[in-house]
């Protein structure tokens, strides 16, 4: 029997289990073996040399966007509006079979805007090669689900479905809990609250099905079971997501206002160019990017360039600044000169964990190499000892 023969037996017997008190222990025990099948299932074969046969392009700008959703909503139109690519697009389905990459160029920012092949029911199994198009989006820094507005909403569970099972959590954050392996001691439980998903029987029985015997757990949040899961796991990705409905043209006004006020979503249509502005806004917001401009010392500042930093890259503190223009550049800062929104008063003095905001003015101030033989009259000639023990003795004076 086969992995994805495996998964869909085990998810059988989760339909037919009651969930109650009594089976709770049984269904945790279920869901860690399907994730850890799931886990076998993105590994590649043994055997296998060299890599895989995938979608990926070169990283270029200071974002990466990622287009995701079913054949035929609009992803190929809506590249070539945004960014000016040319990516075939017609009525049929499965027009676009590869990557096409487009340019958004936003608030003197350049955001990578990836055009992937639609994905269908079963993309996370490998049908229609949705785990290429999955491990694509995988490596951005949000998703753009689009969505058809004339459709129903099973579309978006579907997909919310197949990028879950692959590890992808969509606008979630990573759960508070702390989670080491150890090589001796047993399992160590401890909460910080009133866990009422899982108690400490639960957690032994997921720990043993991993075969972790030996282990250190505290829980800051009353977390579920799938988020111990995922802990257990290691290798899950927390992205934000926009869900935007295209084809808002072919619906009623009842059903826009519908979907415009579901969190996270956005409407557009394509065809008629409405609220294109909007989806970049959004999506600027969703990105969290903060440009900084550098000051010279007693010029004007430069605004024509600026220095483009992210939570997601790095940091946005004054050290990541630094550290983006030249790595040897943190330790001969002296003190920084900040300007903008992050300042309380103009400038202010800052130092190296001082955390910018967007559209700051910072003036970096080096320290000044000092002389090591002294200034003034504390300047020593002299090539002599210093001690006055070490000195040539004269010779006394003839009387």
């Amino acid at each position: 029997m086969g992995i994805i023969e495996r998964i869909k037996e085990i998810e059988a017997e989760m339909a037919r289990t009651q969930k109650n008190k009594a089976t709770e222990y049984h269904l945790g025990q279920l869901k860690a073996k399907i994730a850890k099948l799931r886990t076998q299932l993105l590994e590649p074969p043994k055997g296998s040399s060299g890599a895989g046969e995938g979608f990926e392009v070169t990283k270029y700008g200071h974002g990466r966007v990622a287009l995701i959703g079913f054949p035929s909503v609009g992803k190929s139109t809506l590249l070539t509006m945004l960014t000016g690519t040319h990516s075939e697009a017609a009525s049929y389905e499965f027009t676009t079979l590869t990557c096409i990459p487009g340019i958004i160029h936003y608030n003197d920012t350049k955001i990578q805007l990836l055009d992937l092949p639609g994905i269908i029911e079963g993309a996370s199994e490998g049908k229609g090669r949705g785990r290429q198009v999955i491990a694509v989006s995988k490596s951005s820094d949000i998703v753009l689900m689009v969505l058809d507005a004339s459709k129903s909403e099973g579309h978006r569970q579907i997909l919310t479905k197949e990028l879950e099972a692959v590890g992808l959590r969509l606008n979630k954050k990573p759960p508070q809990i702390y989670f080491k392996k150890k090589k001796t001691g047993g399992i160590s439980f401890n909460s910080t609250m009133q866990l009422t998903h899982v108690d400490e029987k639960l957690c032994y029985q997921i720990l043993h099905e991993y075969k972790i015997h030996n282990a250190e757990i505290l829980f800051r949040e009353d977390a579920t079971v799938d988020d111990l899961i995922d802990v257990i796991e290691g290798n899950r990705k927390y992205m934000k997501c926009i869900y935007v409905y295209n084809k808002i043209d072919v619906v009623g006004i009842d059903d826009v206002d519908k979907l415009a006020r579901q969190p996270n979503s956005i409407v557009i249509s394509c065809n008629l160019k409405l609220n294109l502005d909007r989806l970049l806004a959004k999506m600027w917001d969703a990105m969290g990017l903060v440009r900084v401009y550098t000051k010279p010392q007693g010029q004007q500042p430069d605004f024509s360039d600026p220095v483009v930093l992210s939570a997601d890259r790095g940091g946005c503190s004054v050290e990541d600044f630094c550290n983006h223009i030249h790595r040897s550049l943190v330790k001969d800062v002296k003190y920084v000169l900040v300007w903008g929104s992050s300042a309380r008063h103009y400038p202010q003095h800052c130092g190296l964990s001082h955390v910018l905001q967007d559209e700051d003015v910072v003036q970096i101030v080096k320290k000044k190499e000092r002389d090591s033989e002294g200034r003034g009259r504390f300047k020593s000639h002299t090539t002599g000892p210093a001690r006055i023990a070490d000195r040539e003795k004269k010779a006394p004076l003839k009387n």
